[in-house]
């Protein structure tokens, strides 16, 4: 069967989230049994959801694989599925929908591999074991987020010192309180993970806004800061295995 594959990302203006998707898909592409890979944006920037799926149409496929591409299940997934299912009663290609990027223990192994990159990066030769470690989320109203960064979180502290996690928005604690709190434990070296699927806004600019002045106010004096998750092959190992749930399974 000529299998298609569609990522649906939330959408950013910042140019290295599609150049990230990019290097994903063609990886995918390159890995996976597909004759087609692309991408697509929920909202933000174009190309839509509608502008994704006519593209991957035109192409010669009988199936078409879509990944809703988040962390965290919730409202902006459920709107990505509603949304692309309703083309389905226009084609005779089959529509499957994969698990979003959320509750597996690939994003355990990818936050750990970006802090003993951060800790390499910058000369830390202490045992992780006695490393504390800030995961900064995004923030969401839907308990589901809240909930799988709480994997990601419980899935480390076995490795490190303490394990704590904070949100840019929506939710609390927030960056500030997520600071005082790693205070308090008196670290001998933080590491702050930018939990975060691209190099968009809120990594360039937001998180910072909030996070250089919470870090200047407080005692904490050796600090690293991890690069966001990206286009790392471990995710993209996550993708082609979501996909492969939900296509065997049909």
């Amino acid at each position: 069967m000529k299998k298609g594959l569609l990522l649906i990302d939330r959408g950013s203006r910042e140019r290295e989230a599609s150049e990230e998707l990019e290097v994903i898909c063609k990886e995918i592409k390159s890995k996976g049994d597909y004759v087609f890979t692309d991408f697509c944006f929920l909202e933000v920037e174009p190309p839509y959801i509608e502008d994704g799926i006519k593209k991957c149409l035109k192409q010669e496929i009988e199936s078409l694989t879509i990944v809703p591409y988040f962390l965290y299940p919730g409202k902006k997934v459920k709107n990505a599925v509603t949304d692309v299912m309703k083309f389905q009663k226009d084609t005779k290609v089959k529509f499957v929908v994969t698990k979003p990027m959320s509750m597996h223990k690939t994003l355990i192994e990818l936050v750990r591999n970006r802090i003993s990159a951060s800790l390499q990066e910058n000369n830390v030769t202490i045992p992780e074991k006695d490393v504390d470690v800030l995961i900064i989320g995004h923030g969401s109203k839907d308990p589901n987020a809240q909930m799988s960064l709480n994997y990601v979180v419980d899935g480390l502290k076995t490795d490190y010192r303490n394990v704590n996690r904070c949100w840019l928005e929506i939710e609390q604690p927030d960056i500030f309180e997520g600071i005082k709190t790693c205070e308090k434990n008196n670290p001998k070296v933080l590491v702050i993970v930018f939990y975060f699927l691209h190099e968009g806004a809120h990594v360039k600019t937001d998180i910072n806004n909030d996070l250089l002045p919470a870090l200047k106010e407080s005692s904490i004096k050796n600090v690293c800061i991890t690069r966001h998750l990206g286009a790392d092959q471990k995710m993209i190992d996550l993708i082609i295995e979501r996909a492969r749930e939900v296509e065997d399974a049909d």
